[in-house]
């Protein structure tokens, strides 16, 4: 790869293959659409607000992608969004469900959440993780293949205080990837979870409070640095790739060695 951008040498792993990745406008979901648009994928992008940076930045590398506004706790908006991307590129073998609440929660001890924030945050990070996924399996049942990446979080493996409806959220992501693993599987569909550690990403940067609670964290690490983006793109292309066709209802942890399961 050369000045970034997309060299023939680099579309191999995903070349051909059409993935969607939710919450793409920005941060980790934008960097997951640009990794995977440099190993040859075409990259269906959406968000709550439309995605209009993501897609120019692939097609200014010479990528192919496709972008739209959509919340992920509608299901005919995921419908329409994912009819729209079969249509467009002819199938769907990957999804990524990144879309989740995170960096604009405050954190709070149990009994000062909210029971409507909680129940936002099961509706944003677990209901819409559902609701894509859902709309996809029909496509890749037609197509006998398909890939499922759920992005769940390392903080389900140790717990974390003041972040209770994330944290169990997550925990939530953890179960239903194995559940969609047992019943998919037959399909031709592999659902894989991917755990990110404390990650500093736009929004994280934008909380000062985050920021410092990420020194703790990274002392907690066998590799005792930040966490960038640019470290889960190896192992979310791996996930999605052929290299990884006989793995599902796995649980991969990315984060420096803080969590080991």
């Amino acid at each position: 790869m050369k000045g970034h951008r997309i060299e023939e040498s680099t579309m191999q792993a995903l070349d051909g293959k059409t993935v969607i990745v939710t919450g793409a406008s920005q941060g980790i979901g934008a960097g997951f659409a640009l990794a995977l648009a440099q190993q040859g994928a075409r990259v269906a992008v959406c968000d709550i607000r439309t995605p209009d940076d993501t897609v120019a930045r692939i097609r200014a590398q010479g990528g192919q992608a496709l972008g739209g506004a959509c919340d992920v706790t509608d299901a005919a908006a995921v419908r329409a969004f994912v009819t729209e991307v079969d249509t467009t590129f002819g199938g769907v073998h990957g999804l990524v469900n990144n879309a989740a609440l995170f960096a604009t929660l405050p954190k709070r001890r149990i009994e000062e959440i909210p029971s409507d924030e909680f129940d936002r945050v099961m509706q944003v990070n677990v209901r819409g993780a559902f609701e894509c996924a859902r709309a996809v399996v029909p496509i890749m049942k037609r197509q006998g293949y398909g890939k499922i990446v759920n992005i769940a979080s390392g903080t389900v493996f140790k717990g974390q205080v003041m972040m209770l409806s994330y944290v169990t959220s997550k925990g939530a992501i953890v179960a239903m990837t194995r559940c969609l693993a047992r019943e998919l599987g037959p399909d031709g569909i592999r659902a894989n979870a991917l755990a990110p550690g404390f990650t500093m990403s736009e929004g994280v940067k934008e909380q000062s409070d985050w920021v410092e609670a990420g020194k703790a964290t990274v002392a907690s690490r066998c590799l005792r640095r930040d966490q960038v983006p640019e470290d889960l793109n190896g192992a979310l292309t791996f996930l999605l790739a052929p290299a990884s066709d006989f793995m599902t209802g796995q649980t991969v942890v990315v984060d420096g060695g803080s969590v080991m399961h």
